[in-house]
């Protein structure tokens, strides 16, 4: 176990003072973190605002925040310490019926998953990346592995400071995206392979040798659901399984949902900087 202290810093600077529209922030690790979470606060400036926390339809933390008045900055702050716990992401008790893939969910569980099963992204290349796949009967972990794999090694990892995600069609054919953009493209795959799969936004805190950690940005993965394991996390720009590193903000069926900041501002130029620490305690 390892016990470390996150800060995370946002600060927005206005060309001209606005008035904003409430805003939403998904920065409070979920309910279903591997991290345990000892401590947390956000701090949002300037103080003149009023802020309610609320959980979403799909269970994740959010801290709505109405502002009063104009300003010509706003600035985030996160704090918070975490014991960071190892686990096998492969020691997970599967379903019988779901222990080799392709399997079929039972109706009232895929009635559950619906939102999570809805293929959004269509298109020859997809076609093809999916058409591609080996689906005979195989041991399910592997199939994830080597699905998750094919990305990792397909799509070349980029920064891109662009907004919004990349459709799969224009990931594929580009073959470099940045981690959300490979995210989606995996999430699709997934339903487009009968899984149920989610979008993850959160933390990464990647660690050396000696277990001391070393960096923290924020990051995004994909989910699958598989009887009896549960939610098991994908990242594509590792091609690894999620370990106690990986710390979600939100879990949504879209990208767009699992954004860490939303809400709009009057018309003005903006400018944002991030200051982001992780240290051991």
């Amino acid at each position: 176990m390892t016990l470390i202290s996150i800060f995370h810093k946002t600060i927005y600077n206005y060309d001209r003072s606005v008035f904003l529209s409430a805003h939403q922030f998904r920065l409070r690790p979920a309910a279903h973190s591997s991290a345990k979470i000892e401590s947390y606060e956000l701090v949002v400036e300037p103080a003149s605002h009023v802020t309610h926390w609320q959980q979403d339809v799909f269970g994740n933390f959010i801290a709505r925040v109405d502002f009063d008045g104009p300003m010509e900055f706003m600035t985030l702050t996160v704090r918070l310490t975490a014991s960071l716990i190892a686990y096998d992401p492969f020691n997970v008790r599967i379903d019988d019926y779901a222990q080799n893939y392709p399997f079929t969910y039972l109706s009232n569980l895929r009635q559950d998953l619906f939102s999570y099963l809805e293929v959004v992204d269509k298109g020859p290349k997809l076609a093809a990346f999916v058409a591609q796949m080996n689906v005979v009967d195989q041991d399910i972990l592997g199939f994830l592995v080597s699905l998750n794999n094919r990305i990792y090694t397909q799509i070349a990892y980029i920064k891109r400071e662009e907004e919004g995600v990349m459709t799969s069609e224009q990931t594929l054919e580009y073959g470099t995206g940045s981690c959300r953009d490979s995210a989606w493209l995996l999430v699709q795959v997934m339903r487009h392979l009968g899984l149920a799969s989610r979008f993850v936004s959160g933390y990464l805190v990647q660690s050396n040798e000696n277990g001391q950690p070393v960096s923290l940005d924020l990051h995004a993965w994909a989910e699958v659901f598989i009887p009896g394991a549960g939610w098991i996390g994908l990242d594509t720009t590792s091609g690894l399984f999620t370990s106690e590193g990986h710390i979600p903000l939100a879990a949504t069926p879209r990208p767009a949902d699992s954004a860490p900041v939303t809400g709009t501002t009057s018309p003005c130029v903006a400018t944002i900087r991030y200051e982001t620490k992780v240290s051991p305690l």
